[in-house]
């Protein structure tokens, strides 16, 4: 029966040949669910031109990819496995560790990921589809029918195994409250906090660029003498030359000369009125908030939730990487490893991440401490086996 699931799941592959060019007949089958959010504009806006996203991104994501994978059949570690070489050079484009950071970036930016078996008669290859060319087709009970997928005006369709819900194609999605088909990304959460700071970071460049001074006016004082009023001619001919002498950051310091009854006025709010640099930290704690990250981690001044660097690091890793490396690690269990063995699965050691030692030495120390347990009490607590004495 299981040899049987194997071959029908196998079978369902894409041809490794055609895994860039080969497009398969695409049948309006019900009403394909178009990705609601513009994917494009949100990375452009985010992680392109905002510093903090792009730093909250790549912190995970890079975190998340070092952590060594192992492959278990039980309890025992299997040092060789066709599964583990698989992972460990999924294609010939990326290691194990890009493919994670480059899925892990994907579920930070838009919520989901998806990830396409491909081989001949087995599975040779994996390969990361971008999301904002991902359709779902809805299908009953809320198992997909088939994901589209959309480059150069081509389309391949993928169809899922209604009964069981298998496909050659894994879609990691995180939790969305209004849509059962895509998940929902932490820079949608922080939009309005992405867009005051890449506000504040404009104006302060087009300051910067006008000579460090806000928006002012020419005004022409009214006189006895009528003459005083410009045409239309004489107006635009002034502008361009206050332009040419005065704009722009190399003419920042010049002396303004003004004749008759002119007199500048400024009409903008200066910097220190608009407090842009306590807004501007402000919106930086608020994208890294949404993402899981202590401030200090990304350079936001006053934040002082945590005594040291060291304190934030484990928080990082214990509230936002560890869970979002566990979420993808089981759904990659659920989807491949079934396929190889029974009870095949990966697996991490968290001693093996530097940032967890604090938590590690901690609890170290207060199992040294307690007098009330034996030796091999004491070993077996930190999961090494027991010795031939019995002693206190």
């Amino acid at each position: 029966m299981k040899e049987n699931r194997i071959k029908k799941w196998i079978n369902q592959l894409t041809q490794k040949r055609s895994r860039v060019g080969s497009i398969l007949a695409w049948q309006q089958v019900g009403r394909p669910v178009w990705t609601p959010r513009q994917y494009d504009f949100l990375s452009e806006e985010g992680y392109h031109k905002n510093v903090i996203v792009y730093r909250c991104v790549n912190l995970i994501a890079r975190n998340l990819a070092t952590v060594p994978w192992k492959l278990y059949q039980g309890d025992e570690e299997l040092k060789t496995h066709p599964l583990f070489d698989l992972i460990k050079n999924p294609n010939p484009m990326h290691t194990r560790v890009s493919l994670l950071e480059s899925m892990a970036s994907h579920i930070l930016l838009s919520g989901n990921c998806y990830l396409e078996a491909v081989g001949d008669n087995k599975i040779d290859e994996l390969y990361l589809w971008r999301p904002d060319r991902v359709q779902v087709v809805p299908g009953e009970g809320g198992v997909p029918e088939a994901y589209i997928y959309r480059v150069n005006g081509q389309e391949r369709k993928i169809y899922v195994d209604s009964q069981n819900g298998q496909s050659s194609v894994l879609h990691i999605k995180t939790f969305h409250p209004l849509n059962d088909w895509y998940g929902m990304s932490a820079i949608e959460a922080a939009a309005s906090a992405i867009d005051q700071h890449n506000a504040v970071g404009s104006h302060n460049l087009a300051l910067l660029q006008n000579g460090g001074r806000p928006t002012g006016a020419l005004v022409i004082k009214p006189g006895a003498d009528t003459s005083t009023h410009l045409t239309e001619q004489e107006r635009q001919t002034l502008k361009d030359e206050l332009r040419l002498a005065y704009e722009g950051s190399d003419n920042a310091g010049r002396m303004m000369v003004l004749e008759g009854n002119m007199e500048w006025r400024e009409m903008g709010l200066n910097p220190k009125d608009l407090d842009f640099v306590n807004g501007k930290h402000l919106s930086a704690r608020e994208i890294a908030q949404a993402y899981g990250i202590p401030g200090m981690l990304v350079g936001v001044p006053g934040e002082s939730t945590f005594a040291n660097y060291k304190e934030a690091r484990l928080h990082l890793w214990e509230d936002t990487i560890l869970p979002t490396l566990d979420k993808v690690m089981a759904e990659i269990n659920r989807w491949i490893c079934p396929y190889y063995g029974d009870d095949i699965e990966f697996r991490y050691d968290s001693d093996s991440i530097p940032a967890l030692a604090i938590r590690r030495e901690s609890l170290w120390s207060k199992i040294q401490n307690s007098d009330f347990l034996t030796t091999n009490e004491k070993r077996a607590a930190l999961g090494y086996g027991p010795t031939e004495e019995n002693i206190k």
